[in-house]
């Protein structure tokens, strides 16, 4: 963890930016009391698939029948 002022922080953001996407967390202070952190933040696994797009789904035929009386007497609270 790096603790830096605000005026040193303004003035090297780059610098910074480059330790915290090594995995290091930067502390903001003002007047040498901490007041914020900087810190990468974490990205989605690229190797999972996103939802929607999988080719395999399916939908059976029996999906777009009428549900049955009871079931829809239940949804409609009766």
């Amino acid at each position: 963890m790096k603790a830096v002022n605000l005026q040193d922080a303004k003035t090297h953001l780059s610098r910074y930016l480059d330790d915290v996407e090594k995995g290091e967390v930067v502390v903001l202070c003002r007047h040498n009391k901490p007041i914020a952190e900087i810190r990468c933040i974490e990205t989605a696994d690229e190797g999972k698939p996103e939802f929607g797009i999988y080719d395999g789904f399916g939908v059976s035929e029996s999906f777009f029948e009428p549900l049955p009386d009871d079931l829809l007497r239940a949804f409609e609270g009766l």
